[in-house]
């Protein structure tokens, strides 16, 4: 008879956590038991890599002999290891696994394909050698590693967020075989799940004190040096957690996640190596548990995937068919959500939807980006434009200030269009499956009543593998019982659609910007990127629009539409604004990955652009230079014009003379220091014919002062660039208010909490500093009719900036 014992709640609690620490009594308690037995390897061989080379490489070099405790580095270098192993033939029969801890990133490849990532950050250091108990014939086995020297967040100090160590070394501290006893794998489990409700049920309720007496009753039953008692012991958990709940139980829909940023801590080239470590884990689990169903974005990376890993996506193609391995998003990667043009929006969504269309015969439903730092008020519109009515994000949680009203709601755009859109309430997308967060996800949602289900989203991101087998089981023990929420492994089309149907009606609706208050440091951050991303994105659409004329023009004269090269230029572009590059939030590292990416697409975009051109205009005489204006409205403006016919010619950059009234305000072929007023015809080019200049424009000096002024303002300004007045002629409101003036440089102090690339804190506003030291005078550049000018500079510490102030005659703006 078991004996009567007042349970103290403390003390068992801790009994519990102690019977499966991994760090206190792991001599004697079940966590001792996972891996009963362990044996050497019988052979470990090293050979470092020139870099991340295929594994056709890899396999032929020169491998020597190598020992645990031997580091590894420098960072980002490849290091492969060949492993020959024996298993005991008393061992045949039973679960046996590869125990592998290098610290770092690493992949296990078995007959030259991947099979399963390792990760040191997440304690993955286990490799099944047989599905199932091991049998004879599988005792004799040789399998490779690719161990990549850095880590989860690339190689800061101490796995923390900052820039990478290039001098970082990994130690490979563990590598042999292990028998795995899956009995006292369920039971840590059991053990985990029934201490944490006990743990984190309310007071008032009595299921948590009935889960801390059946952990205790299990501890009981179970003795550990007795395996005959594991399932007698297992018995008891599993009795407890069948007990299940009513039917109005709020829903958890579980899928599995590895969000994977495609850029940021470390480059592109390891993005791709991170997918395929977490993906073939996610297939692994697959195969293993014919009810987990995995969310995945980002066409880019399907795409890296197919061409680096292709066994590995043959067999993602096969459960995408299964409706397990499922594409979401839409888009091309997770782009930034408020720097990209509206153009650019577009082909995310076109180039994503195309590529699902022919790799897997599906387009995504919905849009899936959790991690960007805000979004547009115009997203909405551009969604339902490319036939997307959903959408889930999560960062809005991260606001430092004020906290989101809703979780699942309609966010309408700027023209009334709607999509249904959800936070998952555990706020984030990289859930594990523990009773804490099940309860934080219930108790955070903001819209009860008006819903009973959320998205609840597991697996590591970054490299870390996605879902584990430890999450799947968490989440299986918990799927229907008493005093938590129903768990049900799901889809994303499954959640919107019972919404849809069950609570459309009664959801509240947000219209306008989502607005993260948190990173705007972003927007300020890496201000090259940005400026070659407006440029690229204006290129190419004038590269399109020049190329569709010259080949209506001239369709018999063998004008090739460069689609493919456009194409391959744009999937660049769509890159380089994944919402961790474009932002400016990334290692410097990948900023000269994506610098590659502009200077090659300029080069090629500009060829392009000349070759239509030079097309286009064939017929045109070769005497009088041809203005361009690729926008869609009339446009009235200032060009340079040569001054003489030789000019021309050693200056032009294509055989067609051609001034460029661009997308990019006024930037056009400098030929020399002549200027010109021309008309030019929307989405087209004519002949240069200067308008003639009906009002001048001047530039006064009254003392220290300079009057500027045309046809439509009147600009005062001092001898250190600033602005003292704005006006309309005849007019007495000026546009700067008494006591201040525009055109002004400040500096502030740039320390914000934590997110140094990406933050600027509220209290930056207290620090301001005007620049006021002049280092040069005001110069005159230009004294009209058409144009009038000043430059000037200011000291900036030990550096200078320089400024160009310029008013033409027939602008309504100041330029500076």
């Amino acid at each position: 008879m078991e004996p009567v014992v007042i349970k103290h709640k403390r003390t068992t609690l801790e009994r519990a956590e102690k019977f499966i620490s991994e760090h206190h009594f792991t001599d004697i308690n079940l966590r001792s038991r996972l891996y009963p037995k362990k044996a050497e390897l019988a052979s470990i061989s090293h050979f470092e890599a020139d870099g991340r080379i295929p594994v056709e490489e890899a396999l032929a070099g020169k491998y020597t002999e190598t020992k645990i405790g031997q580091s590894f580095g420098p960072t980002w270098s490849t290091h492969w290891f060949c492993l020959d192993i024996v298993v005991p033939d008393e061992w045949v029969g039973q679960e046996v696994c590869l125990l592998w801890n290098s610290n770092s990133e690493a992949l296990v490849w078995k007959d030259n394909s991947p099979i399963q990532g390792l990760s040191g950050e997440h304690k993955r250091h286990s490799f099944p050698l047989a599905n199932g108990p091991i049998w004879k014939n599988q005792c004799r086995q040789k399998i490779h590693i690719e161990m990549a020297c850095n880590g989860l967040f690339g190689a800061g100090d101490n796995g923390m967020i900052e820039r990478p160590d290039p001098n970082r070394y990994f130690t490979l501290a563990q590598a042999e075989i292990a028998i795995f006893d899956r009995r006292v794998y369920d039971l840590i489990l059991d053990v985990e799940m029934l201490h944490d409700m006990a743990k984190h049920l309310p007071e008032s309720t009595e299921r948590g004190y009935q889960a801390l007496y059946t952990v205790n009753r299990l501890i009981n039953t179970c003795k550990v040096d007795d395996p005959s008692t594991y399932q007698k012991a297992h018995a008891i958990a599993e009795e407890f957690f069948k007990q299940g709940n009513g039917a109005s139980q709020h829903t958890l829909h579980a899928m599995g996640h590895a969000h994977i940023d495609t850029a940021w801590l470390w480059p592109y080239a390891e993005t791709i190596r991170k997918c395929a470590r977490s993906w073939s884990c996610t297939l692994q689990l697959m195969e293993q548990y014919p009810d987990f169903t995995f969310t995945c974005s980002q066409a880019q990376q399907f795409e890296w995937v197919k061409q680096h890993y292709p066994v590995m996506y043959d067999k993602i193609q096969s459960f995408v068919q299964r409706g397990r391995f499922i594409p979401v998003g839409g888009t091309w990667i997770e782009m930034d959500g408020n720097l990209p043009s509206g153009e650019s929006f577009i082909r995310q969504f076109l180039y994503g939807q195309l590529f699902f269309q022919k790799e897997f015969g599906k387009t995504c439903s919905e849009f899936w980006l959790p991690d960007t730092f805000g979004y547009s008020a115009q997203l909405p519109q551009i969604m339902n434009i490319c036939n997307i009515k959903r959408f889930l994000t999560q960062k809005l949680s991260w606001s430092l200030v004020n906290k989101f009203p809703h979780h699942t709601f309609w966010w309408q755009g700027l023209d009334g269009s709607k999509v249904l859109t959800h936070f998952p309430p555990g706020d984030s997308y990289e859930m594990k499956g523990h009773v804490k967060e099940v309860l934080f996800t219930l108790s955070n949602y903001q819209d009860k009543g008006r819903s009973g289900h959320s998205m609840y989203l597991f697996g590591y991101g970054d490299g870390g593998n996605g879902p584990s087998e430890d999450m799947i089981q968490r989440l299986h023990r918990i799927e229907d019982t008493d005093g938590l929420p129903r768990v049900k492994m799901s889809t994303p089309d499954e959640y919107f659609s019972t919404v849809e149907k069950n609570d459309g009606d009664k959801l509240c609706k947000w219209t306008g910007e989502l607005y993260l208050e948190l990173h705007n440091g972003t927007y300020t951050t890496q201000a090259q990127v940005k400026e070659l991303n407006r440029r690229c994105e204006i290129l190419l659409h004038d590269v399109e629009l020049l190329s569709s004329l010259a080949l209506a023009a001239a369709p018999s004269e063998g004008f090739n539409y460069p689609a493919e090269e456009l194409l391959r230029l744009w999937k660049l572009v769509l890159l380089n604004q994944f919402h961790d590059v474009l932002p400016g939030s990334s290692i410097e590292l990948v900023y000269k990955d994506s610098m590659s990416h502009y200077k090659d697409i300029l080069k090629s975009g500009r060829a392009l652009w000349n070759t239509a051109f030079n097309n286009l205009t064939a017929s045109q005489s070769d005497i009088c230079p041809l203005v361009v204006n690729t926008l869609s409205w009339e446009r009235s403006d200032v060009v340079i014009v040569p001054a003489n016919e030789e000019e021309t010619q050693e200056n032009s950059q294509s055989p067609s003379k051609r001034l460029k009234l661009d997308s990019d305000l006024l930037q056009v072929d400098v030929y020399s220091n002549s200027l010109a007023i021309v008309l030019v015809p929307s989405c087209g080019y004519t002949s240069l014919l200067p308008q003639e200049c009906q009002f001048p424009v001047t530039i006064a000096k009254q003392g220290d002062l300079y009057e500027l002024e045309n046809q439509y303002l009147t600009a005062v300004i001092n001898s250190s660039g600033h602005l003292l007045q704005l006006s309309m002629p005849g007019t007495n409101r000026n546009a700067m208010s008494d006591g201040d003036h525009g055109n002004q440089f400040v500096l502030y102090d740039d320390v914000p909490l934590y997110w140094d690339a990406w933050d600027v804190m509220d209290y930056h506003l207290e620090t301001r500093k005007p620049l006021k030291e002049v280092i040069e005078s005001v110069k005159v550049n230009d004294l009209g009719p058409i144009r009038v000018s000043l430059e000037f500079s200011l000291k900036i510490s030990v550096s200078y900036l320089k400024q160009t102030i310029t008013l033409d005659a027939i602008a309504p703006y100041l330029k500076c």
